[in-house]
């Protein structure tokens, strides 16, 4: 399951030749995004297990499993804000339950990204999601 701003990026990579141009392009997905206000670059937003400074806003509209998902992110390193962006578009807009049917590995597998980061981002990548799967879950459970 992929939004289309997520199948907008995927049809983006396969386009694109080689990975550094695929690098830039994540780049620029980072320097698109709108920047995290430092009212929110508090404790209970940084994504613990990131080589770099990572935070995450999750931003609900309702609740409970129906509860439309959508978040804010931010990083100091600008690879970073760009797999927060890929992030963004895999998950906003989407149901919490549909956040939870997410098979995130297997979508961000079919950008390649699992052989062109280092194991860091890579590490960091997989706390930034499991951060967005458990800010879902909270959100079912607190509901029901």
């Amino acid at each position: 399951m992929a939004t289309p701003a997520f199948e907008d990026i995927a049809d983006t990579f396969d386009f694109l030749d080689d990975w550094e141009d695929r690098y830039r392009h994540v780049i620029e997905l980072g320097k698109a995004m709108p920047p995290l206000d430092d009212a929110f670059r508090v404790p209970a937003t940084k994504v613990d297990g990131c080589a770099s400074q990572v935070w995450i806003r999750p931003v609900m509209d309702g609740e409970g499993e129906g509860a439309v998902f959508s978040f804010e992110g931010d990083s100091d390193a600008m690879i970073v804000r760009g797999l927060i962006a890929i992030l963004h578009a895999l998950y906003s807009g989407l149901t919490v339950a549909e956040v939870r049917q997410v098979d995130a590995p297997g979508e961000l597998k079919r950008l390649g990204l699992d052989e062109h980061l280092s194991s860091q981002r890579s590490n960091g990548l997989r706390a930034m999601v499991r951060r967005i799967r458990d800010v879902a879950d909270a959100e079912a459970t607190r509901a029901s």
